[in-house]
């Protein structure tokens, strides 16, 4: 798609922004603070639309904060010229969702987030808001990820059921019913840490800084010895799935709300599972997906093995060369609870 103009990009686009089952998308030189979210709607572009809410432009070049609580809006280097029969859908990266940093792509003419029209031609941007942390931030840096969709990729429950037959999708009986359910570890096998709470009143994060802060300086353990939890209302926190997950090299899922009325909380801000996490053929052997969590409008008691979320599995057009996991240096693979990775 790069050879043939379908992805385009101001900096040429390089290898290593191409994952097993999508694209990182890398951030422009320019963020504008806006005074609201928005969406371009239908006819509208994006920079029109900008006009009407940008507050004021922000040069990233030698890198800048994006402060909490505020919307930015970001155009980003690549841009695309979809052929027919081709669509996109994008996602925040998993390190974007473990800091709390919601983030999502409009395109001109859009009337939903993270959703690329058939035969769309033109710019894309991040609408990026940091809700628990302020961040540092450069050109180049990746915070969300687009894969690409020809026909109807997503399995049914009859055929996710095979697919557990033939795989192991999870270590236990499977929950199946429109995707595969997940639940919340709050029974750990050791101790009782459950999970993290993002502090109220910490410091910037630099995105580009690894294994460099302290935990203790911007999460609270949370810790449980009778199975349950009670969420606060407008805390972020860090839990883990009681299943440990397979994604089969052939295969890729998204991660989903369960239902809307099971409590008030949203499970997932990243949520994209790459074609062999945690399968042994990528040097995994299950792992667990990380749950990103808000609770809503009232406190809530969530409970040792209580349903969460689903994951909604789609086919591959092909096998991957490269899994995640194996060569690519994924920092995620076989994980339990884990913090984002600039924190130590």
């Amino acid at each position: 798609m790069v050879a043939d103009g379908a992805i385009a990009a101001e900096v040429p686009v390089t290898d290593a922004q191409v994952q097993p089952a999508s694209l990182d998308l890398r951030l422009g030189h320019v963020a504008y603070r806006v005074r609201a979210s928005f969406l371009a709607g239908h006819g509208a572009s994006v920079a029109q639309r900008l006009d009407e809410f940008s507050m004021h432009r922000i040069d990233l070049t030698d890198g800048a904060v994006l402060e909490k609580g505020c919307v930015y809006v970001v155009p980003l280097m690549e841009r695309l010229r979809l052929p027919d029969g081709l669509r996109a859908v994008a996602n925040a990266k998993s390190s974007t969702g473990r800091l709390d940093l919601l983030t999502r792509m409009i395109t001109d003419g859009g009337a939903e987030f993270d959703r690329v029209a058939e035969g769309y031609d033109g710019p894309l941007y991040a609408e990026i808001c940091p809700r628990s942390f302020s961040v540092l931030v450069r050109p180049g840096m990746a915070l969300n990820q687009i894969r690409f969709r020809a026909g109807e990729a997503v399995l049914n429950d009859d055929a996710l059921t095979a697919l557990h037959d033939r795989e192991g999708l999870v270590d236990g009986t499977p929950h199946i019913d429109d995707g595969l359910g997940f639940s919340v570890d709050l029974r750990p096998a050791d101790g009782t840490l459950v999970g993290y709470r993002a502090k109220p009143h910490s410091g910037v994060v630099d995105l580009g800084r690894v294994g460099h802060y302290p935990a203790a300086e911007f999460w609270e353990e949370i810790h449980a010895d009778a199975g349950r939890i009670i969420l606060d209302p407008g805390a972020f926190y860090i839990l883990v799935s009681r299943e440990a997950v397979t994604i089969p090299p052939d295969h890729a899922a998204e991660m989903a709300p369960y239902l809307a009325m099971v409590g008030e909380f949203r499970v997932h801000y990243a949520g994209f599972f790459d074609p062999g996490f945690g399968h042994a053929e990528a040097g995994g052997a299950g792992a667990r997906g990380v749950l990103e969590v808000r609770c809503h409008e009232a406190p809530f008691v969530l409970e040792h093995g209580q349903i969460v979320g689903r994951l909604i599995y789609e086919r591959m057009s092909e096998t991957p060369e490269t899994l995640y996991g194996r060569e690519i240096k994924s920092n995620y693979q076989g994980q339990g609870l884990k913090l984002a990775k600039h924190f130590v």
